[in-house]
């Protein structure tokens, strides 16, 4: 009996949530409003686990008494978030079906019918609901927003590019060119999988031209062109992150070094990698020039360096290269200060953690997103500064 009363209380919790949110509350309440026994019948039948029975009881109740359509609306609701679509759907196609039904009501039911098509897989048909609550105008941001989530399911970017410059003139509570940014890059990378270069071009450059501060663009950009041998705009492309965000920094020491080694320019990269850790620090700017220092010089140079560095920015990547340099033939450069420094870096340190984390939910993973799996947000994946010691602004 308590898992059947727990059945029960969502149905009259959603009632009243509808009732509130769309100003009828005062009109349930009324005391002139008088419930048919036929409403309690329905609920009996909820409570005794028949769904389909209440449904009809609900139905036929409907025709006789048009005050029960929050109650519809707040059962459909109800079915949906069960995953018991389809009997959401046979409620709302049912009101929709009401010639007595006013606008606002029919409106609100095109809304819920929408989304129950959606969550049943059947886009094409959420798709004309939301189309429609559109031009009607009522509703619009909700509809858009439904809209929004349909073509990112279907990866049609260029609706859900349109959609998105819609909702950003019909809402001021959030700024809509970040994520239309990351439309234009998702674009981009389908353009350049199909062979498609010049067009994956012009896309990363809308991505940049609504929001300048876009990554994803940058480093699309700069591996586009170091495909295609153009290393000069390469190099432009993924140092202007560093203007961009910082924290992404370490997405492009790599890339940045093919550049400047095909063209013949070490001294210039390892200028630039000093610059970077004396601005930002960073545990991949510095693996990477430690790395140089190897070559050029030798292994008790680099384990100087790295100590020197790892001293006041312990992380677990430098720890990792400082134990292969310990390891290594030349082992006998290793003294016994160093092995002390690597007994309070491992103290210092976590093992196993995620390299990148959420801004917006937590979600973390081991490699970046530009959406989160987690919350769907754009562009909320960033370095988890203590663990990898990336360019940490507060230093």
């Amino acid at each position: 009996m308590i898992e059947l009363l727990w059945l029960l209380v969502p149905v009259a919790v959603a009632s009243g949530w509808w009732a509130a949110r769309y100003g009828t509350l005062s009109h349930l309440t009324n005391t002139s409003f008088k419930l048919s026994p036929d409403y309690f019948k329905g609920l009996n039948y909820l409570l005794n686990e028949e769904p389909d029975k209440a449904i009809d009881v609900f139905i036929k109740l409907l025709d006789v008494n048009s005050d029960t359509v929050e109650t519809h609306l707040a059962l459909g609701t109800f079915f949906r978030r069960r995953g018991e679509v389809n009997r959401a759907i046979r409620l709302h196609q049912n009101l929709i079906a009401r010639p007595a039904l006013n606008s606002q009501q029919r409106n609100l039911a095109l809304l819920e019918l929408g989304q129950d098509y959606r969550q049943a897989g059947l886009l094409d048909r959420a798709e004309d609901l939301f189309q429609e609550l559109i031009v009607s105008k009522t509703h619009q941001t909700s509809a858009l927003h439904q809209l929004l989530d349909i073509y990112q399911q279907e990866q049609d970017w260029e609706q859900a590019i349109q959609t998105a410059k819609k909702l950003a003139t019909v809402t001021s509570s959030k700024p809509m060119h970040t994520v239309i940014a990351q439309y234009y890059c998702e674009q981009a990378e389908y353009f350049y999988r199909q062979g498609q270069a010049t067009m994956a071009f012009q896309a990363i450059k809308q991505a940049l031209e609504i929001d300048p501060h876009c990554v994803r663009a940058s480093l699309l950009q700069g591996q586009y062109a170091l495909d295609n041998c153009q290393r000069e705009q390469a190099i432009i492309a993924f140092k202007r992150v560093e203007q961009q965000d910082p924290d992404y920094l370490a997405e492009v020491i790599k890339p940045l070094q093919i550049c400047y080694q095909e063209n013949g320019q070490q001294a210039v990269f390892t200028h630039y990698l000093h610059q970077v850790l004396e601005r930002y620090g960073g545990i991949t700017p510095m693996l990477v020039l430690a790395k140089m220092i190897k070559q050029q010089e030798g292994d008790k140079p680099a384990v100087d360096f790295i100590s020197k560095y790892m001293n006041k920015h312990p992380s677990v990547p430098g720890l990792n290269y400082l134990l292969d340099l310990a390891l290594s033939t030349a082992a006998e450069n290793v003294t016994r200060e160093h092995l002390l420094l690597l007994k309070d870096i491992i103290t210092q340190l976590v093992k196993n953690k995620p390299a990148y984390k959420c801004t917006h939910c937590g979600f973390t993973a081991r490699k970046l997103h530009w959406q989160c799996p987690s919350c769907q947000q754009w562009s909320t994946l960033k370095p988890i500064q203590w663990v990898n010691g990336e360019f940490k602004s507060d230093d």
